[in-house]
């Protein structure tokens, strides 16, 4: 009888179930944001990190993997080598998290998926469409679980401004802000330094630098939190900092399904603003705002009643979809590695429905889907086409 991970009886009302045994993953890729998504997995108390491809040249691969406390035979060279021999291991990885630059995404979840291994992938999804949709296909006709690294939308407060949204507690929406403020490219030799040299190579990170890398969470939080898909745009891209081969900062007209307009703005050279992602929402009946570097607390109106302010905690108004992912009481504060961890707690849950066979409610977990992922790729795309064509209005 094939080893169960979740309770017979499931309670999808309250907070997520313990697994029977920790999950076992895998890692792809081994710069910074793999050790923050470790972290964050291993806080969730249900994933333990096995092995990995941690770089190309099989002895640092060894040797960073001894950092990681993993055995020198689950160090790998390539994700080729690491798909095979897992999948044919009986304790090989459950699934993997891919933290490489963007060029590698396809293959390597490519590779994963083929060999029956579930995936968490970082966004930009891909570089180009066509892969994108042909990870969607490959995940549709295998029945894998596939993630992708869309954090942001996993805060509690988040959770409960969707469920606002869906409940009408804003009335019809009627336009929807959104922008992305970083600063940290505004010196003139930061395109020197390691950790940004590929993200201005458009042979690794595409034909995007800013949009793909934080645009992408701009645009997906705004239809994630509205339940409205992203439709047409008009995109202006610029570098206003040094000279650089992609843009830093994008200036976007948006339209959204039924004919809901608003913008979206983001760029690196914001001095005084590290994560700046900000999030307004207005509607016939009343609006939220929501801000990264106060990602506690959810500011409410209702037309013509008292402002609210919402912050993340137990009780006082917090729905079940945002309890569930509460960690610390209200007053202990929560940040980014616990968003993480809300992500790979319900992509624990998914591995482990999946493999038990078991069919899970729609809006139980609602982490970012590998469609979702498709979309952003397709977002830079089109406001690629919309910035090569002098700013004109694109169909997505």
């Amino acid at each position: 009888m094939a080893e169960r991970l979740l309770p017979e009886n499931l309670n999808f009302d309250g907070p997520f179930p313990q697994l029977f045994r920790r999950l076992r993953l895998g890692v792809v890729g081994g710069g910074r944001i793999s050790v923050t998504q470790a972290t964050a997995a291993r806080m969730t108390d249900r994933w333990e990190v096995v092995a990995g491809a941690l770089s190309s040249d099989a002895a640092r691969s060894k040797a960073r993997g001894a950092e990681w406390f993993l055995p020198a035979d689950r160090c790998y060279a390539s994700f080729e080598a690491m798909a095979q021999a897992e999948a044919a291991r009986p304790d090989g990885v459950d699934a993997v998290m891919i933290t490489t630059p963007n060029h590698v995404h396809f293959g390597a979840a490519k590779a994963f998926l083929e060999a029956g291994i579930d995936v968490l992938c970082d966004k930009p999804l891909t570089n180009e469409v066509a892969e994108a949709e042909g990870l969607e296909e490959i995940t549709a006709r295998t029945g894998q679980v596939f993630a992708v690294g869309y954090a942001m939308s996993c805060f509690p407060v988040i959770r409960q401004a969707k469920q606002i949204v869906a409940e009408g507690g804003i009335g019809k929406i009627n336009q929807i802000h959104v922008e992305f403020m970083q600063d940290w490219m505004t010196p003139e030799d930061v395109a020197d330094a390691p950790h940004v040299k590929w993200r201005l190579d458009p042979k690794i990170s595409g034909p995007t630098s800013c949009v793909g890398d934080i645009g992408t969470h701009a645009a997906h939080l705004a239809s994630f939190v509205s339940g409205l898909p992203l439709t047409d745009l008009r995109a202006e891209f610029h570098v206003c900092g040094a000279p650089k081969p992609l843009e830093d900062t994008v200036f976007m007209f948006t339209r959204y399904q039924n004919e809901v307009p608003g913008t979206l703005m983001a760029t690196r050279l914001a001095p005084g603003n590290r994560g700046g992602l900000r999030l307004r929402v207005f509607g016939s009946e009343g609006g939220f705002e929501w801000d990264l570097e106060n990602s506690e607390q959810l500011k409410f109106n209702r037309f013509g009643e008292p402002d609210r302010t919402i912050s993340r905690g137990h009780g006082h108004g917090i729905g079940p979809g945002a309890e569930r992912l509460i960690r610390t009481a209200r007053g202990f504060p929560e940040g980014i590695i616990e968003a993480w961890a809300n992500l790979y707690t319900e992509f624990a849950m998914a591995v482990a429905a999946r493999r038990d066979g078991v069919t899970v409610p729609a809006d139980w977990l609602t982490y970012p889907s590998v469609d979702q992922g498709a979309d952003g790729v397709r977002f830079i795309a089109a406001s690629v086409r919309s910035h090569q064509s002098g700013g004109d209005w694109v169909t997505i």
